[in-house]
């Protein structure tokens, strides 16, 4: 069973949330501020956090903060009545891997906490199979109809984002800020150099395609069967 911390100091809705998750397999462990999720994180094995932002004591972007410093890697689902752009930017930049917005859909919570626990199985093993394919983090290598690729960084990393969040379109600002940096002076024309190039190199992978969403950007889409 995996445990989520919800760091939430409204008492009812911390409450809601972790009704709504035990009733639904995991097992909730409850915190109203992010000193407290501390004290937890000392004595108990923690699997995801879900955590708020404006609290007491330690809010959620420095709990974010204290965390990645410390090296927990655990996923974190931000839940927040702040919804600008640059709060989003702050909490990503923090650390974050997910974020909601309040009134939050409690069901839709449900299925982003069991999308960032499979995404997080994917990173401790650093190799996604689909099918007969297999993408290795490690040897940056894509194995597939008895043959393995060694793929070029930019591009592995590029295919190794796309497939880990398949089917999730990310446009080629998106794709350029984190494989090539916020700072890149680079076009954003060579991202669809690299997915053509990819295209190319796997075009006889019958488990994994590289599709444009025209006007957005780029998605990969499993055919697994």
């Amino acid at each position: 069973m995996f445990n989520i911390l919800v760091v939430e100091d409204d008492e009812k809705l911390n409450k809601l949330f972790c009704t709504v998750l035990n009733r639904n397999g995991y097992h909730a462990i409850s915190a109203t501020d992010g000193e407290k999720a501390l004290e937890i994180l000392d004595r108990e094995y923690v699997d995801l956090i879900i955590s708020d932002v404006m609290m007491p004591n330690v809010n959620g972007f420095e709990l974010t903060k204290m965390l990645r410093d410390a090296n927990y890697n655990m996923p974190l689902l931000m839940v927040t009545v702040k919804e600008t752009f640059e709060d989003k930017r702050k909490g990503f930049l923090a650390g974050i891997d997910d974020y909601m917005v309040k009134p939050v859909d409690v069901n839709e919570m449900v299925l982003r906490v069991g999308a960032l626990l499979r995404r997080a199985k994917i990173a401790s093993e650093r190799k996604i199979a689909c099918g007969e394919t297999v993408i290795n983090y490690d040897s940056m290598t894509v194995s597939f109809n008895g043959q393995e690729l060694l793929l070029p960084q930019k591009e592995f990393s590029l295919l190794y984002k796309l497939v880990s969040y398949s089917n999730m379109i990310f446009t080629r600002q998106q794709l350029m800020d984190e494989i090539w940096g916020m700072d890149s002076e680079t076009d954003e024309r060579t991202v669809d150099v690299h997915v053509n190039r990819l295209r190319d190199k796997l075009k006889e992978c019958r488990d994994i395609q590289i599709v444009t969403v025209r006007g957005l950007g780029y998605k990969a889409v499993k055919n697994e069967k």
